[in-house]
């Protein structure tokens, strides 16, 4: 059992209706069709949604969101409309929200990997594959890749896993030329955001992408290349063969799974909720995250 420790009520909003509840945003719709996204500030890790919040997370990951579809632009459309604020919407979804267009979404989440580490390393141990396809022998928790390769996986309810699948189900799924056509976009928006992260002393060794279909145009979707989308490690920290640092919720991670929190994993308990030190790491961690990659100050 896994899912909300305690899942909010959303608001109303006039002229707005409430479609769904997701591990971090609000999706609503308003009177044009068009969606309204609002990234919170909550946090999900082990596939539970945690009762703290991390301040700012939401605006972080919609500002970098923004940097990242503008630095993309040439390379694929993006769903956003606008970041105006919906009449009557409350200040605080001020630098969190998104009106984007309603696309008719892919059931697949378009995973790039440069890097071998997370439920690849685990694959790869086993078979010495990932998502079917053959790897090199003697690969190690961080090594490099020889070159990206698209690793796709389902979409995931609120307390499931994302599962692996292979590039053959995936075209079973949504047909040949549709999967081609998503594994040719993730692996070129991955090349493009890995030269820039490196350019910036970051390694992106793996992201995921969500993508949807406006009329025939393949059109990117949801969060971009953020630290709750991707994983970011500091290249000059870099060293094969361990786990590497990161700017994500990694200090969330450790803490729920030290003694300290007195949480076990593996009990269908709830975790518990969040001391100050580790809320104010994550957070910075985050922010850092948007600096480095950005080259702009927080505030």
């Amino acid at each position: 059992m896994s899912g909300f420790v305690e899942k909010p009520e959303p608001l109303e909003v006039p002229g707005l209706v409430h479609l769904h509840t997701g591990k971090v945003r609000e999706l609503y719709q308003n009177e044009a069709g068009d969606l309204v996204m609002v990234a919170s500030d909550r946090l999900s890790a082990y596939d539970w949604v945690l009762p703290t919040e991390i301040p700012d997370k939401g605006r972080v990951l919609t500002q970098l969101s923004l940097w990242w579809f503008d630095k993309l632009a040439d390379l694929v459309p993006n769903h956003v409309i606008s970041t105006e604020l919906p009449e009557g919407a409350p200040a605080d979804w001020a630098g969190r929200t998104l009106i984007c267009k309603s696309l008719k979404m892919l059931p697949v989440e378009c995973v790039a990997r440069g890097y071998l580490t997370g439920s690849g390393l685990a694959e790869y141990q086993e078979s010495r594959t990932v998502c079917g396809l053959a790897l090199p022998e003697g690969l190690v928790d961080g090594s490099e890749l020889p070159a990206p390769i698209f690793t796709p996986a389902t979409k995931a309810e609120v307390g499931e896993h994302d599962e692996n699948v292979s590039y053959e189900e995936v075209a079973r799924q949504v047909g040949a030329e549709t999967a081609a056509q998503l594994r040719q976009a993730t692996l070129a928006v991955y090349g493009r955001a890995r030269d820039i992260a490196r350019d910036r002393g970051i390694i992106l060794a793996d992201t995921k992408f969500e993508f949807g279909f406006e009329n025939d145009i393949l059109v990117l979707a949801d969060e971009v290349l953020t630290p709750d989308s991707s994983r970011f490690w500091p290249a000059d920290e870099w060293q094969p063969g361990r786990a590497q640092p990161s700017f994500d919720k990694q200090y969330v991670r450790d803490w729920l799974t030290s003694a300290e929190s007195g949480w076990d994993r593996g009990s269908e308990q709830p975790p518990p909720p969040l001391p100050e030190q580790v809320v104010e790491a994550t957070r910075a961690k985050y922010i850092e995250a948007y600096e480095r990659l950005t080259g702009n100050t927080w505030s």
